[in-house]
């Protein structure tokens, strides 16, 4: 019988992070500037840290901080992937909003279908965006990112680990497992 050994390499350290962070801020303002009507949700767990800080990097920028929430979209998956997650977090409602779904990792598609359906839910953006960390391709649904932090190609067999504080911190990386038997 063989036993399985984790492989684990840095892809992104917390320099680099911060970096990403303030890119990902200005071109989430890029198209319309700073303005009232811009909300961030950030889907609880991954996005929520995210979310965050690009919310305060937008702040330091623009002078005016976006409106900010947090999406438990639990209810709205078609798998069985069930974590104990806070509630949703939604001051106001989207509706006429330019809301930019924020998340750490973007893999198969099926978070960000989940966090659509509850967005909708909520009301009628005048539009909505995706902005992830980390874009590791292989979905099985057709979802693309407006905003991408870095694109890493992986195989199936590999996990991409986010970690992330509320604010910056040393121990902010992202980091690749990949499982070899």
């Amino acid at each position: 019988m063989t036993a399985s050994v984790a492989k684990r390499r840095v892809l992104v350290g917390a320099a680099e992070i911060e970096r990403i962070v303030a890119r990902l801020a200005h071109q989430i303002l890029e198209p319309e500037g700073p303005q009232a009507r811009l909300y961030l949700i950030g889907i609880r767990r991954g996005g929520e840290a995210l979310a965050q800080r690009i919310a305060a990097q937008i702040e330091h920028v623009s002078g005016q901080r976006p409106q900010l929430g947090f999406l438990n979209i639990n209810l709205y998956r078609d798998d069985e992937v069930w974590h104990e997650l806070p509630e949703s977090l939604i001051p106001g409602d989207p509706d006429g909003k330019t809301v930019v779904i924020v998340d750490d990792v973007l893999y198969t598609g099926r978070t960000v279908r989940s966090a659509l359906d509850a967005v909708i839910d909520l009301g009628r953006p005048a539009a909505v965006r995706l902005c992830v960390l980390v874009d590791r391709g292989l979905r099985e649904l057709p979802v693309q990112p407006d905003y991408v932090g870095r694109f890493v190609p992986t195989s199936r067999k590999e996990r991409v680990n986010v970690s992330l504080q509320n604010e910056p911190s040393e121990a902010d990386e992202v980091t690749i497992v990949a499982d070899e038997t």
